[in-house]
């Protein structure tokens, strides 16, 4: 059995705070009274703002020795020249909040498969350093197991309980739809979408892709 560093475990626990993100973008037009248009700025702010802070991390050495003192723990080898998973979470739910502009419907399936995605992922990282043994790439076949298994219980016992969610998603939130989100969000998470030596950020494409792919219906 593997050992799950605390750096690790703190970095998944920042990442869980994500999920205000897409509870944000779903009921804050309701909670807040606001459109959906203030919602789409305001994310488009904090994107801004998290890019602000990457780029000054990366050209600027005062900044990036400031800035590694508070969270260099919590940052992979790889994030120390591009930009955090944190920008490319933000960014991701700029394009989620686009999309939801279309239609409450559709408002309803970013909020899924944003929150799978974001909680989704900490399984797969945690479980599969704790327990991986089948490597499918940089990732495990125990890592992607764990990310189904929740949420496939997420989209099964949670999100049809939820309040105004089966109102909005606008019909029959059927088996179907809930396999898919969950497989959907478990093999693009274990299988990133590569071109050349280019690998595309999960965090960017993932959720919105799945939104779409599910909600042809």
């Amino acid at each position: 059995m593997g050992r799950i560093g605390k750096e690790e475990i703190n970095r998944k626990l920042l990442h869980i705070l994500a999920v205000g993100l897409p509870v944000f973008i779903f009921y804050g037009p309701e909670w807040l009274a606001v459109s959906k248009e203030d919602v789409l700025w305001i994310v488009f702010a904090l994107l801004v703002l998290s890019l602000t802070i990457d780029l000054s991390r990366l050209y600027s050495k005062s900044f990036k020795s400031w800035f590694f003192n508070l969270f260099g723990t919590m940052m992979r080898s790889q994030e120390d020249n591009q930009l955090t998973g944190a920008t490319y979470i933000i960014a991701g739910s700029f394009v989620c909040s686009w999309i939801s502009l279309s239609s409450d419907p559709f408002s309803a399936s970013v909020f899924v498969s944003l929150t799978l995605f974001i909680l989704g992922d900490a399984a797969a990282a945690l479980c599969g350093k704790a327990f991986g043994r089948v490597k499918v790439g940089d990732k495990t076949l125990e890592g992607a197991i764990a990310c189904f298994v929740l949420c496939l219980f997420l989209v099964w016992f949670i999100f049809p309980n939820l309040p105004s969610f089966q109102h909005k998603w606008g019909g029959d939130f059927t088996w179907m739809h809930m396999f898919l989100f969950a497989l959907g969000i478990s093999i693009l998470e274990l299988f990133p979408i590569k071109f050349g030596r280019i690998t595309l950020n999960d965090n960017f494409y993932v959720p919105a892709t799945i939104s779409l792919l599910v909600f042809v219906r």
